[in-house]
């Protein structure tokens, strides 16, 4: 269950990020560990994600929480960049991620498979399309369940 406060630190962090030329990916509130760890995942529009990006975002977002007050009690920040191993979810991600390797897992079987491997093409309104060992498959999309970015093909 995401944290109530998560809304409010999304909408505080965007405008950091994007000041910096970074985009905020998703942030998670991990309140169970002591001290608590708010985690904002980054990712650069440009380029790979920098450790430099991410200590002048970690920088720039803490003066901004602390001049809100909205986190009260000690807490740790922490920011990163997402990985490649994420779900795709977004037209931007399928187009940033265009000719990486993917999964595609199925709700029940596509020509005989629940699981589709091969290099990202692009998704359209009707399907996700991979390339498979040279030839490019089309996954309708209504039966995909997900589709995430892996290390490498197998």
């Amino acid at each position: 269950m995401t944290h109530p406060l998560i809304p409010q630190i999304i909408e505080i962090a965007t405008p950091v990020a994007e000041s910096l030329g970074l985009e905020v990916v998703a942030a998670v509130f991990h309140t169970n560990l002591n001290p608590p760890v708010l985690r904002v995942d980054i990712r650069n529009y440009s380029t790979d994600t920098s450790l430099d990006d991410c200590e002048r975002m970690s920088k720039a977002l803490e003066s901004s929480l602390d001049e809100r007050e909205l986190i009260p009690d000690t807490y740790v920040l922490e920011i990163s960049s997402p990985g490649i191993s994420r779900q795709l979810t977004t037209d931007r991600e399928f187009i940033s991620f265009k000719g990486f390797p993917a999964v595609v897992e199925t709700l029940e079987p596509y020509q005989g498979h629940t699981e589709w491997k091969g290099r990202l093409v692009k998704r359209d309104e009707t399907a996700v399309y991979l390339n498979r060992k040279g030839r490019v498959t089309a996954i309708p999309r209504p039966l995909i369940n997900k589709v995430q970015l892996v290390d490498r093909e197998e």
